[in-house]
């Protein structure tokens, strides 16, 4: 499924408008990993809820990356809270993994 990601200083984010325990969202946050594509190739990562923590670095990608009006939705402080890290997974087990397409 297509999702919104951005990169600030060589870090990869991911946010949904709402946080919820369901989802995509809510499998990435109960399973702590996801498979996600990167130049067409499928590579396994390592989710970590950071919320609001660099909010404002990761706001200002949104805007830039996809237009202030299309990010709208998306720098809410209910949006920041949401915010995930994706960093590579280092663990060979994908038991639980969600599947994620940006």
């Amino acid at each position: 499924m297509p999702i919104w990601v951005v990169v600030v200083d060589d870090r990869v984010f991911v946010r949904t408008w709402y946080r919820r325990d369901t989802g995509w969202y809510g499998r990435a946050v109960a399973s702590g990993q996801a498979w996600i594509r990167v130049a067409g190739d499928p590579v396994r990562a390592q989710v970590t809820v950071i919320g609001s923590r660099d909010s404002d670095a990761v706001d200002a990608a949104y805007r830039s990356k996809y237009g202030a009006a299309a990010a709208s939705s998306m720098v809410t402080d209910e949006a920041a809270a949401s915010t995930l890290l994706l960093t590579p997974a280092s663990d060979p087990d994908t038991s639980g993994t969600v599947t994620l397409d940006p």
